[in-house]
């Protein structure tokens, strides 16, 4: 199982401004790249940890679980706890970075991500 959330640094980031973020979960959805997506305001705050390792612990089938937000280099810092807690591979997490991108840019970058990954 695949999966792709999208973390949007509470929706009043700058750098989320140029974006649908409903139109890229859809597209991603649409075209089954993922076998779920869910969206969350801030992953790197208390309940985006608690989100996280809920999510892995539930789910041990998950195969990949890509994050579109910010640095993925911070993504794999800030997650580590969540994941260690939950028992998860944190090798599954793949990032991308999507910030200051537009609806198209994000999108092919997500694609891109996990048709490499």
């Amino acid at each position: 199982m695949k999966g792709l959330l999208l973390c949007v640094c509470q929706g009043t980031c700058p750098s989320f401004q140029n974006m649908n973020i409903f139109e890229i979960l859809n597209t991603i959805r649409r075209e089954g790249l993922v076998d779920f997506v869910a969206i969350h305001p801030q992953l790197c705050a208390d309940d985006g940890d608690n989100f996280l390792s809920t999510l892995a612990k539930s789910n041990g089938n998950i195969e990949k679980l890509y994050v579109a937000g910010c640095d993925p280099k911070m993504q794999t810092k800030m997650f580590r706890d969540a994941f260690e807690r939950a028992g998860f591979d944190r090798t599954k997490h793949v990032g991308v970075d999507i910030r200051n991108m537009n609806t198209e840019q994000a999108l092919e970058a997500i694609r891109k991500l996990i048709k490499e990954s």
